[in-house]
């Protein structure tokens, strides 16, 4: 099958993308267009002539506005399309359908660690966790000292992860920076990924240990312990406590084995990083195509990066479940508005290079391929960054666009799997949750196959269609969640990701 170099994505669109590089002056016969500059592979080209001021279309969704007037054939990206802000009319719950549930009886399973209160893992960790920057030295030794010899004898631990941070002291107590430090260490001491977490502190921090564990509702016991660095008697004397009550803590650990659960107790963290001109033509889609089945199997999708949903929140308001909820979601993006007023972020419309290199011209652009991760079912609820997520089926939380930040948040609020799709290829990892990677195109997938899991490409070279990917993409799932090693995990990801959402004033 000869496929074409163009792709049409909406019949109302005025530009159209290119599946592979464009010479100049390439003639492309059936869209009636003759090239007029070199495009790289995911970048855009005039589809007709557009008049200066007038609206530029992609997916029938507006993304900017012509600078000038733009010829059919002409290449179009930052250089001539500038950011549009415009009234979106929210049109809460418009689109909301019901979900066709896969009876219970006939869910998929998968084999995961069933906790005592019901909870189910994906992974077996032990954790050990920093109140303090000034703890976290002696975190990462405490974890070192447990190498895959020493863990031979606990085959169903999966391992001994530290989980350092850069905060914790020289900030505003009461304070939202505050609430959100104690929210995200308290969101991975009980995320179902952990069979026990240790927690150290130095002593003098405003985050105090005891303070923390009290104010989360944490519950001291063998497999929830606590050190303060001061109390113990310093640094090398603490090293050879912390490793003793790890040590403790292991046979218990151990003692938790896979079982058949269905797949209703997944909760995935949705991510893209690195994004280009086909994520959200391939890998964006096939994702949310894949959270439409997990949803439907009783599952939770959870949709996050807030910048990069802006210009396209109407696309998730539509489907939300009441206008508290929709109301809400234009909450956080109006105290975004706010927070990166003034300042050069994407919010504003400034993508990243890669991106830019990729074919994304602006925010707008690529939060329309983001949007696509979360499906199509009905927004349930929305939460704040790290907030404990008890609301089954597609809900959004709120978070910053830098991807260790989204996905620490969304691994301290429950997500037992991050699905990150990527088009330039990201190198990214987690734990205790793992990370399933998606290309959205096979020159990158082939390049970095070390890094990815998932080509869905595919699409794009013909092989697949949307719906046959998600149903691969959610296959996966299953494997992973049933202890199947990601590539990241393969390549030992995931012990400097997790990173907090710093806010307020450093002093």
């Amino acid at each position: 099958m000869t496929l074409s170099p163009l792709i049409r994505l909406h019949a109302n669109d005025n530009v159209l993308v290119a599946r592979s590089p464009l010479a100049l002056g390439q003639d492309l016969p059936e869209f009636g267009v003759r090239v007029r500059a070199q495009v790289p592979a995911g970048h855009k080209i005039a589809a007709s002539r557009i008049a200066q001021g007038e609206r530029v279309r992609k997916y029938d969704t507006v993304i900017g506005v012509a600078e000038r007037d733009i010829e059919a054939g002409e290449y179009v990206h930052t250089h001539n399309l500038a950011m549009l802000e415009f009234d979106r009319d929210p049109g809460f719950g418009l689109d909301v359908k019901p979900v066709d549930y896969v009876p219970e009886a006939e869910r998929a399973t998968f084999m995961g660690f069933v906790r005592e209160d019901g909870r189910v893992g994906t992974r077996n960790f032990i954790g050990i966790l920093s109140s303090v920057n000034c703890s976290a030295t002696v975190i990462k030794n405490i974890a070192a000292h447990f190498t895959p010899e020493r863990l031979a004898a606990y085959p169903n631990v999966d391992g001994v992860a530290a989980f350092a941070q850069t905060s914790g002291c020289g900030m505003s107590s009461p304070s939202e920076h505050f609430d959100v430090l104690r929210r995200t260490i308290a969101g991975y001491a009980r995320h179902p990924n952990m069979a026990g977490v240790l927690i150290v502190g130095l002593g003098c921090e405003r985050n105090q240990v005891a303070g923390l564990v009290e104010s989360q509702g944490l519950e001291s016991g063998r497999l929830m312990r606590t050190m303060v660095m001061q109390e113990v008697g310093g640094t090398r004397v603490t090293i050879e406590a912390g490793i003793k009550a790890i040590e403790d803590m292991l046979p218990l650990a151990n003692s938790y084995q896979r079982q058949s659960v269905p797949a209703s107790h997944i909760k995935i963290g949705l991510e893209c990083g690195g994004s280009d001109g086909f994520s959200g033509i391939t890998a964006n889609p096939a994702l949310g195509a894949a959270m439409d089945i997990l949803v439907r199997h009783g599952g939770t999708a959870i949709l996050s990066e807030t910048p990069e949903i802006h210009g396209v929140e109407y696309m998730l308001t539509r489907r939300a479940v009441s206008p508290e909820v929709g109301q809400k979601l234009l909450d956080r993006l109006t105290w975004w508005e706010h927070y990166t007023r003034g300042h050069n972020g994407q919010f504003n419309g400034v993508v990243g290079p890669g991106n830019q290199a990729g074919g994304l011209a602006n925010i707008f652009e690529k939060s329309l391929g983001s949007a696509m991760k979360g499906g199509t079912t009905p927004l349930q609820a929305v939460y704040e960054y790290a907030e404990p997520i008890d609301q089954a089926g597609f809900v959004f939380m709120d978070s910053p666009g830098y991807d260790p930040v989204a996905c620490t948040g969304q691994i301290a609020s429950g997500a037992n799997l991050i699905c990150f799709t990527t088009g330039r290829g990201s190198m990214f990892g987690s734990k205790p949750a793992p990370t399933i990677k998606l290309a959205s195109n096979s020159v990158m997938y082939r390049k970095l196959e070390e890094d990815m899991d998932v080509n869905c490409g595919a699409i794009l070279d013909g092989e697949v269609d949307v719906p046959q990917m998600g149903q691969r993409i959610f296959e996966a799932i299953l494997r992973h969640a049933s202890g199947e090693p990601t590539k990241s995990e393969a390549l030992g990801l995931g012990d400097h990701e997790f990173v907090p959402w710093h806010l307020g004033i450093v002093s």
